[in-house]
């Protein structure tokens, strides 16, 4: 079978994620990975989850947790995730909340939704790599989304245009970003929401990694400073993207978006087309343990990743060769090099795994367009901080021998 002749077009944008490519490292015991943006799993609730998961198997809920339910997501899940909005000045209702599965399937559910072939979407650059994979297969263009630019919005539309289609939406990280660990103030959250506002496109927020604030003052979502100016969710363009990964667990895979009705409404279609919904006993299990712990559970994990973000600080200090720069994240999991431009992580990367047993995600991947070669993320969650220092160590003698 020829069944390249069968495929969709789109299927030619489908390209295998580095990430998840790296991720087969960390079966390797002599490999120190600072690739994927794993959660320590020692720091799981897993206590929780058993008694979550026994109480609701062996009660009247069983038949619930083992049934199809609806679409829309778990209703006790939906309000205390409403709840959960409310403390970053989000007021809405569990209409205004759909369960998916991860984040991940909301920024494919948002692709398909808004993107037409030849449509344009804003993201940074660099943006995280999952969202670019999300939206690839629908075949858009990407233009650069700049918080703080002369550029005018007309030129925006006139370069979507002569790419075949319109500007569909922004998406940005805020809090954290990965794969750079950088934090927009609120100044640049407004400049988003203009330009937004300007060229009448959605927003999608991804955040993913707001919970994961190590210091520096919390700062309210774009979502939150649109219901601000608009006085209700159902005015605003701005969609948000939550997860449960990055706080009590990635496996069970349980995300959401908080929105407007109308788009809820719409996604809900693509979510009873796809996969029906997401898994009930996941998500019952979800709301007991963060009705249980889910407070206690983050300032657990935070307690241990700051403590492991500054050891992989102090080490870069004093490991890299001059030349090379960082970022300095106020929380999240990453922290985003930039070497001498005639530097190329890829092939940083082949040398670092041949010579010294090292792993990190090449920045290129992260760009739209395919630059940022002399770009690298490292993830500090994974590793604790024996193995961060000993790790810095090595990419610093990589370089070395490098430059």
């Amino acid at each position: 079978m020829d069944w390249e002749n069968l495929l969709a077009a789109r299927s030619k944008r489908m390209n295998a994620s580095e990430i998840r490519e790296l991720l087969k490292l960390l079966d390797q015991p002599d490999i120190i990975s600072f690739a994927g943006g794993i959660p320590d799993p020692a720091l799981f609730p897993a206590e929780a989850f058993q008694t979550a998961f026994t109480n609701i198997l062996s009660g009247k809920r069983q038949e619930q947790a083992l049934q199809y339910s609806i679409s829309e997501g778990h209703v006790p899940l939906r309000q205390w995730i409403v709840e959960h909005m409310a403390g970053f000045g989000i007021p809405c209702s569990i209409d205004n909340i759909l369960i998916t599965s991860g984040s991940q399937q909301a920024l494919d559910y948002l692709g398909k939704l808004f993107l037409s072939p030849n449509d344009t979407a804003l993201v940074t650059w660099p943006t995280y790599l999952g969202a670019l994979g999300a939206f690839n297969a629908y075949e858009p263009a990407y233009d650069r989304l700049l918080s703080a630019s002369n550029r005018l919005p007309a030129d925006y539309r006139d370069t979507a245009y002569a790419k075949g289609g319109a500007v569909k939406f922004a998406y940005c990280s805020v809090d954290f970003a990965n794969p750079t660990g950088e934090t927009l103030d609120q100044s640049a959250r407004q400049d988003i929401l203009r330009l937004a506002e300007d060229l009448d496109i959605a927003v999608i927020e991804d955040a993913a990694y707001q919970s994961l604030r190590y210091d520096g003052e919390a700062l309210a979502p774009i979502l939150a400073l649109e219901i601000e100016q608009r006085g209700t969710i159902e005015d605003c363009r701005t969609v948000y993207c939550g997860s449960f990964s990055k706080t009590l667990a990635p496996g069970l895979r349980v995300g959401w978006v908080c929105a407007a009705k109308p788009i809820i409404s719409k996604l809900v279609l693509i979510k009873q087309s796809s996969d029906l919904h997401t898994p009930t006993l996941n998500q019952m299990a979800i709301a007991d343990v963060a009705t249980a712990c889910f407070d206690a559970q983050v300032d657990k994990v935070k307690a241990v990743y700051v403590a492991r973000r500054d050891c992989m600080l102090q080490a870069l200090e004093r490991l890299m060769p001059e030349g090379v720069t960082w970022t300095r994240p106020e929380g999240g999991m990453f922290i985003w090099l930039t070497l001498p431009r005639h530097l190329d992580s890829t092939q940083l990367l082949a040398k670092a795994i041949e010579t010294q047993k090292l792993a990190f995600v090449p920045g290129k991947a992260f760009f739209a367009d395919g630059s940022g070669t002399n770009t690298l993320r490292l993830n500090f969650t994974r590793t604790d901080e024996t193995i961060i220092n000993e790790g810095i160590k090595r990419l610093g003698l990589v370089l070395e021998a490098t430059v």
